[in-house]
């Protein structure tokens, strides 16, 4: 299945969540993956072999100050941190990796959306729309 309209790069839109009163709970990973994000990734792969999973970065961008950004990726880069979780491979770049401490993502469909949402325990405030926050 491949998204309308979008670049080959791009993987889909993400939204943030701020989640209050959560623990933060050691893991050996610094990212978790939901079932339903696991098969959503695996899905956007299945008819792309010349990629290995997703990367995961963040940039300055919207009224909050970051977003992150999905991206295809062909290759690990030396500084990115990798999460391999049942047989999906997702790559957080250097300048997200504290920004994804403790964060769960997931895959969210309803009638009108589709997108992975990072559940995030850093998050100070998001703008209205959840594309963008601070930490």
């Amino acid at each position: 299945m491949s998204l309308p309209n979008m670049s080959a790069s791009m993987v889909a839109r993400a939204t943030v969540r701020a989640v209050s009163k959560r623990k933060i709970l050691a893991t050996r990973a610094a990212l978790t993956l939901t079932p339903s994000a696991v098969n959503r990734i695996r899905t956007l792969l299945e008819d792309k072999p010349e990629y290995i999973g997703v990367k995961v970065g963040v940039r300055t961008r919207g009224c909050n100050g970051m977003t992150y950004t999905l991206d295809f990726t062909k290759q690990k880069e030396k500084a990115d941190e990798e999460v391999l979780q049942d047989g999906v491979r997702v790559f957080i770049e250097k300048k997200a990796q504290l920004t994804l401490l403790g964060t769960e993502m997931d895959f969210v469909e309803s009638k009108l959306s589709s997108e992975f949402v990072f559940n995030n325990p850093n998050i100070k405030g998001t703008c209205g729309c959840g594309e963008s926050f601070n930490i």
